[in-house]
């Protein structure tokens, strides 16, 4: 989306370091204007913020049990689907 000029958009991708579920990671991350604010990690299984509003995001999302065991099953149904 954009807004005076500035983009959000989120980018989910799969790190793969051998097709062994263990060995891949699914990572989400948010942008604004080119800046990363908040990212998810299946590895740290939590949000992460980079920012102000980041770090707002990421404390919400992760006091949240459903947000974070939707995050954590896309592993299994995004990278492993895609090996």
């Amino acid at each position: 989306y954009t807004a005076g000029g500035f983009m959000h958009y989120g980018l989910s991708r799969c790190v793969f370091n051998s097709s062994d579920l263990k060995d891949i990671e699914f990572i989400l991350s948010y942008y604004y204007s080119k800046l990363e604010f908040t990212r998810f990690s299946s590895s740290l299984g939590k949000f992460v913020g980079y920012t102000e509003l980041g770090v707002k995001n990421a404390e919400r999302w992760n006091n949240d049990p459903s947000v974070l065991a939707q995050m954590k099953a896309r592993k299994e149904t995004i990278c492993k689907h895609n090996i």
